[in-house]
C-alpha cells in the first residue's frame, strides 16, 4: 500500500461517510462570512427556523464592502453597500456568532484575521463564500472556497459533500536571488503553466523555496493557488508554522499546545505518496515578475518584453493574448520596465500583512511618489494596520506620497463602490487582473509589493532591486 499525500490524510479525517465516485461528506472545522454574501446563508437559515450549529466555529467579518477611507462608518461608497452591512450585522448578532465588526480590533480580510487570530489551525477543514479561501491552507489547514447554498448546509450540519480533487505536487527548488519574492514565484508558475494549470487539483506547494519561506510569505503562495485554477493549495506546517500560530487568541495553550504541535507534525505527505502530476521549478529561474495581459497566467519577467501572440500556435491560447494585449493598450516587443504606470495600490488578501507593508516601505523611505501617480496602502487587518503603525511604516507611507487607509479588500476590485479610472495603468499586490476588475477599463499590471512600490516612486513599472 502506497503512503498518502497531506491532503489525502486530512480527506479521511474528516470523512463522514463515503458517498461514492470519488465524493463524500466531510466535516468541517470552521466557517467564515463576510459581509458581501454571509448574510445570505444565515438568513435562509433563520427563515427555516434552523439554528446554526456550533455557533462558536462561525466566524464573520467586514472586508469586501466596507470603505477603507478614514474615518469611516456603515456609509460606503457602493450604492446600497450599507444594506449589506447593516443585514450582516443583524444576521450575525442574531445567530449568535463571533462578529468582527466595523470598529472591531480583530476586524480585517478574512483570510488574513482567520490566520492572525489563530482561528484556523493546521489539520482543519475551513470553508469560506469566498474564492481565495485557500490562502489558509499555507498554516497546513484544508480550506476553499464556496457558494452561498454550501454555506447554509455547512452553517446547519458542520458538513459539505465534495468531489475529491486530483493531486499535484509543486516543488520549488533551489534559493530565490536577491529581491525575487513569494509573489514572484506563484506568478511565474502560473506564467509557466497557464491560469488552468491547476484545473481539478488540490496542489502541496512543497521543496527547500517553499520551506525557506517566512510564514506570512507562504499565504501569497497559497492564497494564488485559485488563480492556477487549483481546488486548494496547501503546505505542510513545519516548526516557522508551529512559532508562528503560538500564542494567538483563538490557538491552544498548555498542555493543549503540546498535544495540537504533536498532532501538527505528523501532517505531511509520506515519503512514497503518489500524486498525479509532479511540477518542479528551481528558484535560480525565478525573476521579479509583473502581468502584461488580463489573466494571471500572462507574465513576463521584469526585465522582459509583452510576447507575440502570432508565436502561439494554440488558437485559443493566441485568441486569449490578442484580445489582452488590446484592453491593456500594448504591443508585441513592448519592454514592461519603464511602462508609465498612474496609479499604485499595495493591499489584499494576497499582499497586504505585516511583512508585505515593510517590504514596501524599506523601498520608499526616503523617496518620494512620482507626480501623478496616486499610490494607496490598504492593510490587511485593523491589527496589521496597529502593528505597522507603532513601527512608523505609516509614516513612511504618508511622506512618500502614499494615502494609508483603514484596513479592508478596498480597491483589490471595486465592489466597495471605489475604482480606479478608466483606462488608468495600475501596478497592484492583489491576486486578479481581469478586464474591469479594479474600476471600468482600468489595466492592472500584478506584481509584489517591493514591485509596485518601486513602480510608485518612478512613475512606471521599475525594478526595486535597481533603486539600491
Amino acid at each position: 500500500m502506497t503512503g498518502q499525500t497531506l491532503i489525502e490524510k486530512l480527506w479521511k479525517l474528516h470523512t463522514v461517510a463515503d458517498l461514492g465516485g470519488g465524493a463524500a461528506l466531510l466535516y468541517i472545522d470552521r466557517i467564515f462570512l463576510h459581509e458581501r454574501t454571509g448574510s445570505v446563508s444565515l438568513k435562509e437559515l433563520a427563515a427555516r427556523n434552523i439554528p446554526v450549529r456550533h455557533k462558536e466555529h462561525v466566524f464573520v467579518t467586514m472586508d469586501h464592502i466596507v470603505d477603507t477611507l478614514p474615518g469611516r462608518g456603515d456609509d460606503t461608497l457602493m450604492p446600497s453597500g450599507k444594506d449589506f452591512i447593516l443585514t450582516t450585522r443583524a444576521a450575525a448578532l442574531a445567530a449568535g456568532v463571533n462578529l468582527f465588526d466595523i470598529k472591531d480590533p480583530r476586524q480585517g480580510i478574512v483570510h488574513v484575521v482567520s490566520a492572525e487570530q489563530g482561528i484556523t489551525l493546521p489539520g482543519f477543514t475551513q470553508v469560506c463564500p469566498d474564492s481565495h479561501s485557500c490562502t489558509l491552507g499555507a498554516l497546513g489547514a484544508f480550506a476553499w472556497g464556496i457558494g452561498s447554498t454550501q454555506g447554509t448546509h455547512a452553517l446547519a450540519t458542520k458538513t459539505l459533500e465534495v468531489a475529491k480533487p486530483k493531486m499535484m505536487r509543486v516543488t520549488f527548488t533551489g534559493k530565490l536571488g536577491p529581491g525575487v519574492t513569494s509573489k514572484d514565484m506563484i506568478l511565474h508558475l502560473i506564467g509557466k503553466y497557464s491560469a488552468s494549470g491547476g484545473s481539478g487539483y488540490a496542489i502541496e506547494f512543497a521543496g527547500p523555496g517553499i520551506t525557506s519561506l517566512p510564514q506570512e510569505n507562504r499565504f501569497t503562495i497559497c492564497n494564488m493557488a485559485v488563480e492556477f485554477g487549483a481546488f486548494t493549495g496547501i503546505i505542510a506546517p513545519d516548526e516557522t508554522t508551529f512559532a508562528w500560530i503560538e500564542g494567538r487568541p483563538y490557538a491552544p495553550a498548555g498542555a493543549l499546545w503540546d498535544q495540537a504541535v504533536a498532532h501538527w507534525r505528523t501532517l505531511n505527505s509520506d515519503a512514497d505518496a503518489v500524486f498525479d502530476q509532479e511540477i518542479v521549478i528551481d528558484c535560480a529561474d525565478i525573476s521579479p515578475t509583473v502581468t502584461w495581459g488580463t489573466s494571471p497566467g500572462q507574465t513576463s519577467p521584469i526585465a522582459g518584453e509583452v510576447p507575440d501572440p502570432a508565436a502561439t500556435a494554440d488558437d485559443a491560447v493566441r485568441k486569449a493574448a490578442e484580445k489582452a494585449l488590446q484592453y491593456m493598450d500594448l504591443t508585441p516587443g513592448m519592454k514592461l520596465e519603464g511602462l508609465p504606470i498612474t496609479a499604485a495600490f499595495i493591499g489584499s488578501c494576497t499582499n497586504a500583512r505585516l511583512s508585505d507593508l515593510q517590504a514596501a516601505a524599506a523601498v520608499v523611505k526616503g523617496r518620494h511618489v512620482k507626480a501623478g501617480v496616486r499610490a494607496i496602502v490598504v492593510p490587511g487587518s485593523t491589527k496589521v494596520k496597529r502593528d505597522a503603525e507603532a513601527e512608523g511604516l505609516d509614516r513612511i507611507f504618508t511622506d512618500a506620497g502614499f494615502e494609508w487607509r483603514e484596513a479592508g479588500c478596498s480597491m483589490c476590485f471595486f465592489a466597495g463602490g471605489e475604482s480606479f479610472g478608466e483606462k488608468e495603468r495600475v501596478i497592484s499586490s492583489t491576486n486578479r487582473n481581469f478586464e474591469n476588475r479594479q474600476g471600468p477599463k482600468t489595466r492592472t499590471h500584478l506584481a509584489s509589493p517591493a514591485t509596485v512600490a518601486a513602480s510608485a516612486i518612478a512613475g512606471a513599472i521599475a525594478d526595486a532591486r535597481k533603486l539600491g
